[in-house]
């Protein structure tokens, strides 16, 4: 063999070895979840075959035996034909739109575990309309009354009553100058002071929803650093667009985004080292599930869901982060969307005291209207070069600044200043910490499966037990006069108003729903309860046979 035939490969080693181990450090710095590897889901959901439960099979998924079957039958029968009678109206119509709304269609199939979803779909029916909203409370189209634990999606912290007048006052307010667009309501300039007080921050910049608000923020980061990839957190939402929301529900594998381990040295590393990441996107909801997406029903398979929320070390992380991002040069961007003011009145930057480079508003700051916004330092808003007059970074939308958006975000802020709402802020941590002790304290005394964690009142249910049939509580929680969002017991989000006697109303329905779930069956003796590992082998054996009937 020649010298140079010798040499070649060496030499060519020596060259790649930088990227090689960069390439290597990205990979050890991503969480070992599916969270943390976005293509190896995508692939994974090709591969996941559907299957359904027949009837049989449906109430003895974990081998409880046909006493416990029949129980259960005769619960869900019943439920069924409970939620009928009650709310026939609001069903009927959820049915009729249901053809024309993919979205019904959606959250319907996903609610459960999709083995269980045929059967619950079409006869644990749950309707889609409601009449009204008073104070905590939800009515539907037949007048049943709900507490409302759905947040709207985290627009509702001050309860609907507050959000109804903020949108009253928009409405006279705005009035004169309508539907007009292109100039601004003279309510924009208070507003831009504002947030810029509020946020800690030089510039404003408005628009229609929180998605559209991380895109721009995005968007300017990568404008200004010349650089183009992104990071952010496994298990973290930032809207629906392109690739940073990457795994399964996105069509397209990930081209330029990083997705690396909340709260890792590793993830750190990665930063200081690569010189292609325009900026670290970060939802604070995260230190609630550390790399975990966000929690629904129809991820519990064999009943285990985990949270935990320690302010300290997810404080520390932040700080850290911070520093290395100024460091390095790379936009720390706060994706404040769900948050809103929720924590503080100053958000989750005053929080936990980290200043970001930008931060995105949306869903509470448009006091009932739809909206986004994103804050930032100076030089990173700014749309254009003065010394390169073609090289400019666009982002206009028809409907930014809308008059009647941001006279409801000026009531908003009004609002958010007044003493009564600044009040409800006074001690927020220790009043929410003492009714989660509260709630799981009687929740081990009735002897049910439950346990509550929180970040403030944002709340998920975790099960002590292992069991295929947690999801059903959600129903039974419905039936008990409590709202949920569609994804059901993984995020329970209480207005910050909610007073003691409310609240205890709430943990008396939950109760009574856990004494409905133990009545039918669904949540076994402690002596009967199955572990774990049974569920996962008995489930791991549904799917290979219909991995195999697939194939025939």
């Amino acid at each position: 063999m020649l010298p140079s035939e010798i040499l070649w490969p060496s030499a060519a080693l020596v060259l790649a070895w930088p990227l090689l181990r960069q390439r290597w450090a990205l990979s050890r710095a991503k969480h070992r979840s599916l969270a943390g590897h976005s293509r190896l889901a995508k692939r994974l959901a090709r591969w996941l075959p559907g299957y359904s439960l027949d009837e049989q099979r449906f109430f003895d998924a974990d081998g409880a035996g046909p006493a416990i079957a029949a129980r259960r039958r005769a619960a869900f029968d019943a439920l069924s034909a409970g939620f009928e009678q009650r709310h026939a109206r609001t069903l009927a119509l959820t049915a009729e739109a249901r053809e024309g709304l993919p979205d019904l269609q959606l959250t319907g199939r996903y609610r459960v575990p999709f083995p269980f979803s045929d059967l619950v779909s079409r006869r644990l029916r749950v309707g889609a309309f409601l009449q009204a909203a008073e104070g905590r409370h939800l009515v539907d189209l037949d007048g049943q009354r709900f507490i409302d634990l759905t947040g709207s999606y985290g627009v509702n912290v001050f309860g609907a009553d507050f959000y109804k007048a903020c949108m009253a006052e928009a409405a006279q307010r705005a009035s004169a100058l309508g539907g007009t667009l292109g100039a601004y309501h003279p309510c924009v300039a208070d507003n831009v002071q504002r947030l810029r007080a509020l946020s800690g921050l030089d510039a404003v910049s408005f628009h229609m929803s929180g998605t559209e608000a991380v895109m721009q923020a995005v968007r300017l980061a990568r404008y200004h650093t010349r650089r183009r990839h992104l990071v952010r957190f496994a298990g973290a939402y930032h809207g629906w667009w392109e690739d940073v929301q990457p795994g399964p529900g996105n069509p397209l594998p990930p081209r330029e985004t990083y997705t690396l381990a909340d709260m890792s040295e590793r993830s750190l590393a990665v930063l200081r080292q690569r010189r292609d990441i325009a900026c670290v996107l970060v939802n604070p909801l995260q230190a609630l599930h550390p790399n975990h997406n966000a929690p629904a029903d129809s991820a519990l398979l064999a009943g285990r869901r985990s949270a935990g929320f320690d302010r300290a070390a997810y404080t520390r992380w932040l700080q850290r982060l911070r520093e290395v991002c100024t460091e390095r040069g790379i936009v720390l961007i706060f994706d404040e969307v769900f948050l809103g003011f929720r924590l503080a009145p100053g958000g989750a930057q005053a929080y936990f005291g980290v200043q970001a480079d930008m931060v995105t508003y949306g869903k509470t700051l448009g006091g009932g209207f739809p909206v986004g916004v994103v804050c930032g330092r100076a030089a990173l808003m700014q749309r254009f070069r003065p010394e390169r007059p073609a090289d400019l970074c666009l982002a206009r939308g028809t409907f930014n600044a809308h008059p009647w958006v941001m006279a409801g975000m000026a009531a908003f802020l009004d609002r958010l200043a007044s003493p009564a709402v600044q009040a409800l802020y006074a001690d927020q941590d220790a009043r929410w910490n003492d009714r989660a002790a509260r709630f799981n304290a009687a929740m081990a005394e009735a002897g049910l499966p439950v346990v509550a964690t929180n970040l403030q009142s944002i709340w998920t249910l975790g099960f002590t037990e292992a069991s295929r049939y947690h999801w059903m509580f959600a129903y039974c929680l419905r039936w008990q006069g409590l709202a949920l969002s569609w994804v059901g017991t993984g995020r329970l989000i209480f207005s910050l108003d909610l007073g003691e006697a409310e609240f205890d109303e709430v943990l008396q329905r939950f109760l009574a729903a856990g004494r409905d779930m133990q009545a039918g069956g669904w949540w076994l003796p402690p002596g009967q309860t199955p572990a774990a590992g049974p569920l996962r082998r008995r489930m791991a054996r549904e799917w290979g046979r219909a991995v195999l009937g697939r194939r025939a």
